[in-house]
């Protein structure tokens, strides 16, 4: 078996796509993998780069136990190099001894270790440790490090899905959306052919099928630079969870947008089995409030946190977050694709199935009336007291794409609300930053003491994380496992989304989406917020 084929190939794959910078030269990295790599294998980057990693097979106590014992160091200096690397996966590759010139080659293929690793599962202890130690020994440390993300089931890649989706395109001459759509849905990597997840007819196949989200971009100029008002639609920015209602051969399915099957996850949704077959709507699940008439109004995102993750629910859950899906495009209609058609005519369709079926969960996202920039600019200036995160603009003749493309589909976010407050704990990032503290916790003064109320990892350049991380290994003052406590002397600005009401938290609220928007370096400490602050913003969004 040659360099082309096997996992050494995938995991020089792996290296070269973290070391290149360039976005066209992982892409050709990818084409020749697709062109070169057996088909079994092809299925399962395709797996893996698209989410649907494999479940963890094996403890990590275990893991770490075994690389102990080979690299014969001590527990407590193990840990201090886990709380240094900060990935289990890299701890392990770093430690273990190098592979010697006499060892027996790693032969098995991508598609062959993911049998073996499933295999471990349902063996003795023992034999785990032993199968596992063998193969470390075959391997260099950039193979080891890609077969224990394997074992963990921590398998993430810094390359979009898009990528991996253009870069096979290219390599079996398909179009990007058709490659898209083809990989979407519920399949599994160990039961099917490349050719079979390539070739063919999808929706005959499986019913369950997704089409591809069509993602907006931000709006990043003046409205009035797109052109006539009458030639866009613009409906509120809703928040919740993206969606797909797929409805085919008596079936019902429910997709999230990180292709999730969520169909049992919400047994209010249930209702909409009663959609022809052969339609398939997009839109955002939410907790709503609606009322006999057809009326609805959205409930805080916080609700529907509530419900996240949940596969079983309770009646009183049932009660106090109601969930409803807000639709807003129809992109399948008695069995045919209908996403090649305009916005305004899926609209018409949409309206007219919506008020045909009179389901209460199902209500239809509205569409803004407005003849002038300015008129959209008060609409947008309303967003708060909607729940709503800002507005969207659509052209009307636009079609519904695959993945983000810039043009037709813009959000027009309302700006964040922000809080000052002071760093009090940091602990190292992950990946590439997992030698710097970047990842932080910050409070509001309550009085005379400081209360934590976010964290955030995002929101400074390169330069201004190395310069936090050299503050914190000089002035951190307790040590608890990988968290430093430091002195309360570096002022952030945090942006957020939004913010609730919550008992699991010191500060009283949570915050959605917290991130750094600047460095407060012109601000003391005795000038951030207070907790009084952030309560007073919480009852002025809530009345």
């Amino acid at each position: 078996m040659g360099m082309s084929n096997g996992f050494s190939f995938f995991a020089s794959v792996v290296r070269q796509l973290g070391t290149l910078t360039k976005i066209n030269d992982k892409k050709q990295v990818l084409v020749r993998f697709f062109s070169e790599a057996e088909d079994a294998d092809k299925v399962w980057l395709i797996a893996l780069f698209s989410g649907r990693r494999p479940r963890r097979m094996l403890k990590s106590s275990f893991l770490s136990e075994w690389c102990r014992e080979e690299a014969g160091i001590p527990d407590w200096l193990f840990a201090e190099c886990y709380h240094t690397v900060g990935d289990l996966a890299e701890t392990l590759s770093l430690l273990l001894p190098e592979t010697t010139e006499e060892a027996e080659p790693f032969r098995l293929s991508l598609a062959q270790t993911m049998e073996a690793i499933r295999a471990l599962a349902k063996v003795p202890e023992t034999i785990q440790s032993e199968q596992v130690r063998s193969i470390w020994k075959k391997l260099n440390k950039d193979q080891r490090f890609v077969f224990n993300k394997l074992l963990t089931g921590n398998f993430r890649i810094g390359v979009s899905q898009q990528l991996m989706i253009q870069a096979l395109a290219e390599a079996v001459n398909r179009d990007v959306p058709g490659i898209a759509h083809r990989i979407s849905g519920n399949w599994d990597p160990y039961a099917i052919t490349f050719e079979e997840l390539i070739q063919g007819d999808g929706l005959s196949e499986d019913p369950s099928k997704p089409y591809p989200f069509y993602l907006a971009y931000a709006l990043d100029m003046q409205p009035e630079t797109l052109g006539l008002p009458s030639e866009w639609q613009a409906e509120w920015k809703w928040d919740g969870i993206r969606g797909q209602v797929v409805k085919r051969k008596g079936e019902l399915f429910i997709w999230s947008r990180g292709e999730e099957l969520m169909t049992d996850r919400f047994p209010e949704l249930q209702v909409l089995k009663a959609l022809p077959d052969g339609t398939v709507l997009d839109g955002e699940i939410m907790c709503l409030h609606t009322d006999p008439s057809g009326g609805w109004s959205p409930l805080p995102f916080s609700l529907l946190q509530t419900r996240i993750g949940r596969k079983t629910v309770s009646r009183k859950q049932l009660e106090q977050s109601p969930v409803g899906f807000v639709c807003y495009d129809l992109l399948e209609w008695q069995g045919m694709d209908f996403r090649e058609r305009s916005l305004s005519e899926r609209r018409q369709l949409l309206e007219a199935l919506v008020a045909e079926h009179r389901l209460t969960v199902l209500v239809l996202s509205e569409a803004l009336t407005f003849t002038t920039w300015q008129e959209l600019v008060e609409w947008r200036g309303q967003s708060r007291a909607k729940n709503s995160e800002g507005l969207m603009l659509k052209r009307n003749v636009s079609v519904y794409q695959s993945g983000r493309k810039r043009g037709d589909w813009f959000k027009w976010k309302i700006d964040p609300l922000t809080i000052d407050g002071v760093m009090i704990y940091a602990q190292k990032g992950h990946g590439r930053r997992s030698n710097l503290f970047t990842d932080y916790t910050f409070a509001v003064r309550d009085g005379e003491r400081l209360v934590p109320f976010a964290k955030a990892y995002s929101g400074l350049t390169d330069k201004e994380f190395a310069e936090v991380d050299a503050f914190v290994k000089q002035h951190a003052l307790e040590k608890f496992g990988p968290v430093r406590t430091v002195k309360p002397e570096l002022v952030f600005e945090i942006a957020f989304e939004g913010i609730a009401e919550s008992s699991r938290h010191k500060s009283g609220v949570a915050l959605r989406f917290p991130r750094i928007s600047r460095w407060r370096r012109d601000k003391p400490v005795s000038e951030i917020n207070t907790l009084e602050d952030l309560r007073a913003l919480l009852n002025q969004l809530e009345r």
